[in-house]
C-alpha cells in the first residue's frame, strides 16, 4: 500500500517504530570528515526524521549495521567461554539498491559458502528488514546499472522525500501496516535508477591461459607507486567481508576478556603473511590485482550469479590517492584484450 506522510506524522511513527524496531539510516555527523570542516555521513540509530540524509551518498556502507566493525563474538574466563547475545529488537534499516544487492553478496559469503553457516552474520542478517530509500541518482563514481544492482524487491518499505518534509511510501510488509494507520492513501511505486554518469563494462576472461597472463600483466605495476595501502577502499566497500581476530583482556588479567571480530583489509601490506616469512601478495600492485580479479571475476566465477562489485563507487570516493575503480577496470579490459589477442582469440 502506498500513503502520503507528513513530517510531524512521520516523527510519530519513528517513535512508534522505536518501540519495537532499532532504526539506522545514514546520518550526518558534522566536521568529522576526511577534510577540514566536512561532514560524515555514515549509518548509526536515528529518531526523527530530519536525521537520515536522503540526498547524498553515505560514506560507509549499510553492511556496518550488519557486520560492525568491531564485533564481540565470546567472552572468556580461565575456565569458560560464553557466546556473545546478539541484538535483542529487529532492526529496520534505511538502504538503497546497491546496499540492498550487496546483502545478497555478503549471505553468499557468510551463510552459503560451502554449507558454512556464520553465527554472528545470521543471527543479524534475520532480524534486519529493509527499507528501501530511493536513489537519487547517485553521483560520478557510482556504476550500479553497469552492475545490475540498481533494482532489488527485497524490501519491507519504501521511501521518497516528498519535497515538503515529508515522505511518500510503500508498505510491503503487513507486520509495519499498523503503524501507518492514520496517514492518508497515496500512489507510490518506488522508481530505479536506470542510467549512471559512469559506466563500468566487467573485463570478460574465457579461459585460465588468459587469467594467468593478466595476472602477470605489467598494468598492475602502475599501483606499486599509486596505491599506499590503507585499506580505505576494502572498509568502505559494501561487499568485502575480510576479518581479523584480536583477544582484549580486562584489567591486568589475561585470563578474562573478550575475542572481537575486527575488519581487515587485503590490501594492507602482511595481510596474506604466513608462518616462516612467506607472502603472497607482497607488493601493493600484487594486493590490487587480487582486489579488482575478486570483484570483477574471481567471485562469478564461483558463485555464477553476479559479480561481486555492486558499484556503489565508494572505494573511488574514498581513495586517498584518488584510484579510481572504473578507471582501473577499464585498463584491466585493454590489457585483456591485447592479451586475447596476442593468444589469436
Amino acid at each position: 500500500m502506498g500513503f502520503r506522510i507528513e513530517a510531524g506524522l512521520a516523527d510519530e511513527i519513528l517513535r512508534e517504530l522505536k518501540k519495537s524496531y532499532q532504526i539506522y539510516a545514514p546520518k550526518r555527523f558534522p566536521g568529522q570528515g576526511r577534510f577540514a570542516e566536512t561532514d560524515l555521513i555514515r549509518y548509526d540509530e536515528v529518531s526523527a526524521l530530519s536525521e537520515i540524509v536522503f540526498d547524498e551518498k553515505s560514506d560507509y556502507p549499510a553492511k556496518e549495521v550488519i557486520t560492525p566493525i568491531q564485533q564481540a563474538i565470546f567472552y572468556f574466563t580461565e575456565e569458560e567461554y560464553r557466546a556473545s547475545r546478539g541484538k535483542s529488537k529487529p532492526i529496520l534499516l534505511f538502504a538503497r539498491p546497491c546496499d540492498i544487492n550487496a546483502q545478497r553478496v555478503q549471505a553468499k559469503i557468510y551463510a552459503g559458502n560451502g554449507g558454512y553457516e556464520d553465527l554472528y552474520y545470521t543471527r543479524m542478517r534475520e532480524r534486519v528488514k529493509f527499507v528501501l530509500m530511493e536513489c537519487p541518482g547517485g553521483d560520478d563514481t557510482c556504476f550500479c546499472a553497469s552492475m545490475g544492482t540498481n533494482r532489488t524487491d527485497d524490501y519491507g518499505m519504501a521511501v521518497r522525500p516528498d519535497g515538503a518534509g515529508g515522505l511518500l511510501a510503500e508498505v510491503r510488509d503487513e507486520e509495519l501496516l499498523p503503524y501507518f494507520s492514520q496517514a492518508p492513501a497515496a500512489d507510490f511505486t518506488p522508481a530505479f535508477v536506470t542510467e549512471n554518469e559512469t559506466a563500468v563494462t566487467p573485463p570478460e576472461i574465457p579461459d585460465k591461459e588468459t587469467l594467468l597472463k593478466l595476472k602477470a600483466h605489467p598494468v598492475w605495476q602502475e599501483f606499486n607507486g599509486r596505491c599506499i595501502s590503507c585499506g580505505a577502499c576494502t572498509l568502505a566497500c559494501s561487499t568485502c567481508t575480510c576479518f581479523t581476530t584480536r583477544d582484549v583482556v580486562y584489567g591486568d588479567n589475561p585470563e578474562v576478556g573478550e575475542r572481537r571480530r575486527v575488519s581487515a583489509s587485503c590490501q594492507v601490506e602482511g595481510f596474506s603473511d604466513m608462518a616462516g616469512g612467506h607472502s603472497f601478495r607482497p607488493t601493493a600492485g600484487d594486493r590490487m590485482r587480487y582486489k579488482i580479479l575478486h570483484k570483477f571475476h574471481d567471485y562469478k566465477a564461483r558463485f555464477g550469479d553476479m559479480h561481486m562489485c555492486v558499484g556503489c563507487g565508494r572505494c573511488t570516493s574514498r581513495c586517498p590517492a584518488y584510484i579510481s575503480v572504473t578507471a582501473t577496470v577499464a585498463k584491466v579490459n585493454a590489457a585483456v584484450a591485447e592479451i586475447r589477442g596476442a593468444l589469436g582469440q
